[in-house]
């Protein structure tokens, strides 16, 4: 009887044996290669070894030469049961356990982004960490990006100085954020170029919509001259350029937009047109300052004798600047007493004379001067009354109206 009840125990417990209850394929493990990434979670932590369960026939165990260069912070942060991506070093040492790296398996996430960047083309902030004398390092995590000096933007370019040390071009750069795109990966080379120039040209795009929609003829606003050109130059609104002709930045005549302005010098400029269609905003200089023509008749009055610049000449007469903006015409028979073929016998372009108002039209802008006249006896009344008025400081409107009343019986006469 007895015999018979072992027996029946012996077979109850083989039928209750846990083991059978398992899968199949409840020990078919998978096959484990290094450069692996395998999740897991931790399962021991000392001061020399960190215990990963990877889901595998053994635990892992993280390099030991990695524990001693890993982050004191990242450390003291990690516990039993947290969630961890690693990268198999080897599938089984000496002694049979799977070497990971956690440091490694960062890496390899910080990798798939930067691809991911690629593939999509997308823009991102990177944090500028260092520079060498071809460019400034930015990190994608862990793995170090380049951005060559080419694919910098010109706002760095313009702030650099030319003539310092090659090696500290970009020392400036250190810690400043940017907006970039991946413009070239390559994993087996280790090599991930950036570009800002590319993710801004993006940037300034959508930028540029926006802007074009918001602005109106007549807005005033604050820029930065990012370019010069023989026909004008481009200022940077603030992720969109606008372009101030050559005829709009100055009310003088200039002859190359350098003599006005130079790159990188803040400006404000007045809106002109905005063209949503082509996409181009026109800028003016020169009317956010009065015209000069429009005030012709408060700084100048028919008798004055001012200092003037000979411009050019021509077969008729002389032209002469009285200032930056108002040009007037020396006749032929205003340079000299006695006759003369041609005004080069008299005076030459670059010239300073001191020369007579004799005519003044403000509505049809002209000036007419005499440097002959700027001596006549006649009109000593006018330059003494007007020396008088400069001595007193009465420079505006009294030295123009006592001018007035000296030159009517002149004018009368």
């Amino acid at each position: 009887m007895n015999t018979q009840k072992t027996l029946q125990s012996a077979q109850a417990a083989v039928e209750t044996n846990p083991m059978e209850t398992l899968p199949l394929d409840a020990f078919d493990f998978p096959q484990l290669h290094p450069g692996d990434t395998v999740e897991g979670f931790v399962v021991g932590i000392t001061a020399t070894q960190i215990l990963v369960d990877i889901h595998y026939k053994a635990d892992a165990v993280v390099d030991p030469r990695e524990i001693e260069r890993l982050d004191p912070d990242f450390m003291s942060g990690l516990a039993v049961g947290d969630p961890i991506t690693a990268f198999v070093i080897h599938p089984e040492d000496k002694d049979g356990n799977v070497v990971i790296s956690l440091a490694r398996a960062q890496q390899e996430q910080d990798w798939r982004q930067a691809e991911e960047l690629f593939q999509a083309q997308d823009v991102f902030e990177g944090l500028v960490t260092g520079f060498n004398r071809g460019g400034v390092i930015v990190r994608v995590g862990r793995v170090r990006g380049f951005v060559p000096a080419s694919q910098l933007s010109s706002r760095w370019q313009i702030q650099q100085d030319a003539e310092g040390d090659p090696e500290q071009r970009w020392a400036k750069l250190v810690g400043q954020v940017m907006q970039l795109k991946v413009v070239e990966l390559d994993r087996t080379r280790n090599r991930l170029i950036l570009s800002e120039r590319a993710a801004m040209r993006d940037w300034r795009k959508g930028q540029k919509d926006r802007l074009l929609g918001s602005l109106s003829k007549g807005d005033v606003l604050r820029g930065v001259v990012t370019s010069i050109a023989d026909f004008g130059a481009f200022v940077d609104l603030g992720g969109a350029d606008g372009l101030i002709h050559l005829s709009e930045l100055a009310w003088h005549r200039i002859g190359h937009p350098s003599e006005v302005l130079r790159i990188g010098q803040p400006v404000e400029v007045y809106v002109m047109n905005v063209d949503e269609e082509r996409k181009r905003i026109g800028l003016s200089l020169r009317r956010l300052t009065p015209e000069p023509w429009t005030q012709v008749g408060e700084n100048y009055v028919v008798g004055q004798v001012v200092t003037a610049k000979i411009t050019r000449l021509t077969d008729f007469g002389a032209f002469a600047k009285i200032d930056d903006a108002i040009e007037g015409l020396i006749h032929i028979s205003e340079l000299a007493d006695y006759r003369i073929s041609h005004p080069r016998e008299v005076v030459h372009e670059g010239d300073e004379v001191q020369v007579r108002i004799v005519r003044l039209d403000p509505q049809r802008r002209r000036i007419g001067l005499s440097l002959r006249q700027a001596g006549e006896d006649s009109y000593v009344e006018v330059d003494w009354r007007a020396e008088a008025g400069q001595a007193t400081g009465a420079t505006d409107g009294p030295v123009n109206e006592q001018m007035r009343a000296a030159l009517e019986p002149l004018q009368e006469g």
